[in-house]
């Protein structure tokens, strides 16, 4: 019975969502995650513009059983497949801030001294926190270290400050989290060296003692302590992008200045940081009392049991082999990932930005996106009437004085709706609200995962299907549910119980 009447709960709010769409254009965001039971889960947001301008996605429904991989490729019969075979021009779009993380992670992996520096964080965080007693161990130091350094007037005190933290397991599409991994263990390193260092003597076989003293070796040596402040660099960089496409109402004309600044900010890095990154790493080595090699000694190559001398000096080595490498690694990728069909319609799609007085506003390149992006959506008199709209828009809504102070596509979108000359310029309103469906976060759907976990918990890992979706339903969109009436739920039990009897 009360999966029966959670049902037709779930049912009404998907009627409720289908009817304030109508017929309006609307996008499908797509993402998976693992709920308690380790099955995987894609939820399923329906993004669209209402009538009033603004911008509603809306949870619709989670299906078990989909791979995050094949939801993103359009090989065979994968889901990207399945859409272009019922809608030949709609177009597949990667969630920004997630092709970036991709992108960032794969390039981290090109340069080999950094995928080895991350293998080696692999090592260390099983290490320090592989068990239980080992993470209280960690609490323990970092409490007392914190009180010595308070006593020495070290470090100041105050609301929220010296905070006992952890290591966490840094995700694979996750850059953000290796960005925090890489943080934690930089603030709390004496403590980690002292509990490895105590692991390597007092382990409690052999196969503990030797692998934390292969740690402790690395943890302490200089290469791997210019990679950590390498990455921090990067990863502070680079982190203000991610969250910042992270927003729920982030809308796609961000994503190309914050890309492009993104890209600058990492070349400056590479042309004019390294002496200051260099000063850095040396001062930490002082600190911690890690030995600083001579920049101008030959480097030595170590391979196996033999060691060859190479015609370059450390500091070659240190700043062309890794430093240089791992950020022209960074910076191709971005311009490989980011300059493809997707950055040709954000360029397109930019002229109808309002912000800095509407000068990116170019008739041409507005015609030429709806001619390359939209054909299906406006027939080729609305193609023709479009650009005559554009002429008359040119040179009355800039000049208005509503809308002189605007800087989003959104803001523009509900001023067009107020004014009512979404009426006038039906066509110039109907692309605006086309480009506003294209999603860059996955915010929503992050949302509903954190939803999933508090309803299918360690006492209800074997909640059925369909029972979780409708749960999911009508938990987030309980502002839908609050305006149903009790009798009306009533009511329909009570009619498909009839239905079944006869």
């Amino acid at each position: 019975m009360e999966n029966e009447i959670l049902h037709i709960f779930a049912n009404k709010v998907r009627n409720v969502i289908r009817k304030d769409i109508g017929d309006a254009k609307f996008c499908i965001l797509v993402d998976k995650a693992r709920d308690e039971s380790k099955r995987e889960q894609m939820a399923i947001i329906l993004r669209f513009i209402d009538k009033d301008g603004f911008i509603i996605e809306r949870f619709f429904h989670i299906v078990h059983g989909y791979d995050g991989g094949s939801n993103m490729r359009g090989e065979w019969n994968e889901l990207q497949t399945l859409f272009l075979k019922y809608c030949p021009y709609a177009y597949h779009l990667h969630c920004w801030a997630y092709k970036l993380q991709l992108a960032l992670v794969a390039t981290s992996r090109e340069a080999k001294h950094v995928h080895q520096s991350f293998v080696h964080l692999t090592s260390i965080i099983n290490i320090v926190i592989g068990s239980s007693k080992r993470h209280d161990e960690l609490q323990s130091a970092q409490a007392a270290e914190t009180e010595s350094l308070i006593t020495s007037n070290e470090i100041e005190t105050g609301k929220g400050a010296n905070q006992i933290g952890t290591l966490q397991q840094a995700g694979d599409t996750r850059w953000g989290s290796h960005f925090q991994y890489v943080c934690s263990l930089m603030r709390m390193f004496n403590v980690i060296c002292s509990i490895i260092n105590t692991i390597s003597n007092e382990g409690s076989n052999y196969s503990q003692r030797g692998d934390a003293e292969a740690t402790y070796m690395v943890l302490t040596s200089f290469e791997f302590i210019l990679i950590l402040h390498m990455m921090k660099k990067i990863m502070g960089i680079t982190n203000a992008l991610c969250q910042s496409l992270q927003q729920n109402f982030q809308y796609i004309l961000n994503a190309m200045s914050l890309v492009s600044t993104t890209k600058v900010l990492i070349q400056n890095l590479r042309d004019d940081k390294w002496e200051s990154l260099l000063t850095n790493v040396k001062s930490f080595c002082e600190k911690h009392q890690i030995d600083i090699p001579d920049m101008n000694d030959q480097y030595t190559r170590v391979r196996g049991k033999s060691r060859r001398q190479v015609d370059k000096s450390m500091e070659y080595h240190f700043r062309i082999n890794i430093f240089t490498a791992t950020i022209d690694f960074k910076l191709q990728e971005l311009n490989n990932r980011f300059n493809d069909h997707t950055m040709e319609l954000l360029i397109l799609s930019a002229a109808l930005n309002p912000k800095g007085a509407y000068k990116s506003f170019k008739i041409d390149d507005i015609c030429k996106l709806v001619e390359k992006f939209y054909p299906q959506d406006f027939t080729e008199q609305e193609k023709f009437l479009l650009r005559i709209q554009l002429q008359h828009y040119e040179l009355d809504v800039p000049m208005h004085l509503d809308f002189q102070y605007m800087s989003t596509l959104f803001e523009l979108c509900r001023g067009l709706a107020i004014s009512e000359k979404s009426k006038i310029y039906y066509l110039i309103d109907r692309l605006i609200r086309l480009i506003l469906t294209l999603p860059v976060s996955t915010a929503t759907t992050e949302r509903a995962f954190s939803t999933m976990k508090l309803i299918k918990t360690r006492l209800h890992t074997r909640m059925e299907d369909e029972f979780l979706a409708d749960h999911l339903l009508v938990y987030i969109e309980k502002e839908i549910v609050k305006n149903f009436i009790s009798e009306m739920i009533i009511d329909e039990f009570y009619s498909i119980k009839d239905r079944c009897r006869a």
